[in-house]
């Protein structure tokens, strides 16, 4: 028989009855989810605007509003054939508009501490760099106290700036009718969300396999990254393929940003897969082992470190790129590069160890009480790899393994390398 509708005008005791009494479909699951997410929203667009007039992009109500709108545009995505698609991708888009606008203070800001902390600990005395070394080959590359001065200036006048163009950028758009528009969508949202017919079926057949393709899309963009070279410590591609030719005029950015676009779109890959289970979650699933989300959050900070270095380095030769500046500057940003490209090369390592040891299940892995899997069979742990016999196998390392020399492609350097996490980023 047939559920009795409530009746119009009905109290509200039974509507909510009759909707705990109706099975929750993928539609309910993802409006539930993007509800919470949207109502987060105009809760930090609130305190956003009764902050100081500053504004600052690195309070907290700017970053609760960057999670939310990460997360619900991601998720837009991943659920496009449950929403309506028009409005799913025009909603889309203005967010990611909006979270441009939002990191582009707050990376300026990390980018400065991060290069002027570096310098810190690459630069050296006059009178240190005045006693003879014990032994020479093993002496990590410095840089004399007074190129590191010049270079911490340029670099701060130039990072500064970019700060306060990402300010004012901030202020201007908050203050657009393109971003009051988008926050009437997000009020929208929070009550009533647009959805496909798809939307109407059951969860377990119309949201898990799409959790499951977001899965699929992380497995394979990971497949498609040299793992294998990146496990060989002190391989020194990362800076190498930083000086390769590009396809641009600018030779060296070209071939930095075409070796490092592959490990961006892996961590955004994981971001979409961890907000993908968040909505499982709300459905009343669980992800296969009770760590899936947390390895997958494990290594979205391991390849934001990735990105915040390899950003670094970019600043770094575009600082270079200053005409007339001093020789020992140059000098001074030209070893800070290297330092950086050190940091994205060992990031890279520990991701690389860190997926071959935990990488997601090859069945689905968010599970539903009594839900079938869309693979037809329930999910286990992953299977060990079995190693290639023509991929030299790494030397384990661990945080005091001391810098050493490498070699490659005929070249030696002699700059520290730091493989392990040595902070903890705050959650994306």
């Amino acid at each position: 028989m047939a559920s009795q509708q409530p009746e119009p005008g009905a109290p509200a005791s039974a509507v909510t009855a009759f909707a705990e009494r109706r099975p929750l479909t993928a539609g309910d699951a993802l409006s539930r989810y993007l509800g919470d997410q949207a109502s987060t929203f105009l809760r930090a667009l609130r305190l956003l605007l009764d902050e100081s007039p500053l504004r600052s992009a690195e309070g907290e109500a700017a970053r609760l509003l960057g999670r939310s709108a990460r997360r619900i545009s991601a998720n837009l995505d991943t659920f496009a054939p449950l929403t309506d698609a028009a409005w799913a991708g025009r909603l889309a888009a203005e967010l990611h508009w909006l979270t441009g606008t939002l990191a582009r203070e707050h990376d300026s800001t990390v980018r400065l501490a991060r290069l002027l902390g570096a310098l810190r600990r690459l630069s050296v005395d006059p009178a240190e760099a005045a006693e003879p070394a014990g032994d020479a080959a093993d002496t990590a590359v410095a840089i004399p106290a007074e190129g590191a001065a010049r270079a911490g200036a340029l670099l701060e006048r130039k990072l500064t700036l970019s700060r306060s163009r990402g300010h004012s950028a901030l202020l201007q758009a908050l203050g657009s009718g393109r971003f009051h528009a988008l926050a009437d969508e997000i009020a929208l949202l929070a009550s009533e969300m647009p959805l496909a017919p798809a939307a109407h079926g059951p969860v377990a057949e119309r949201l898990l396999p799409l959790v499951e393709q977001a899965r699929q899309r992380l497995t394979a963009s990971v497949g498609a990254l040299p793992l294998g070279r990146a496990q060989i410590a002190y391989n020194g591609d990362a800076l190498n393929g930083a000086l390769l030719p590009g396809d641009g005029p600018a030779a060296a950015p070209g071939g930095a940003q075409r070796h490092d676009a592959p490990w961006h779109q892996v961590r955004l890959l994981a971001l979409a897969s961890r907000y993908a289970l968040e909505v499982c979650g709300d459905a009343g699933g669980q992800s296969a082992g009770d760590s899936t989300t947390a390895r997958l959050h494990a290594a979205g900070r391991v390849l934001q470190r990735h990105r915040e270095a390899a950003e670094a380095a970019e600043a770094a030769e575009a600082a270079a790129h200053t005409p007339r500046i001093a020789a020992s500057t140059a000098y001074a940003l030209g070893v800070l590069h290297a330092d950086q490209r050190g940091e994205v090369e060992a990031a890279r390592f520990t991701f690389s160890h860190l997926w071959h040891r935990s990488e997601p299940p090859a069945a689905s892995y968010c599970v539903l009480p009594g839900a079938a899997h869309p693979g037809g069979t329930a999910p286990g742990p992953p299977s060990p790899r079995t190693p290639d016999p023509h991929t030299p196998q790494p030397a384990a390392l661990s945080r005091e393994t001391p810098p050493e020399k490498c070699s490659s492609g005929g070249s030696r350097h002699a700059i520290p390398r730091r493989t392990g996490v040595t902070r903890d980023e705050p959650a994306p």
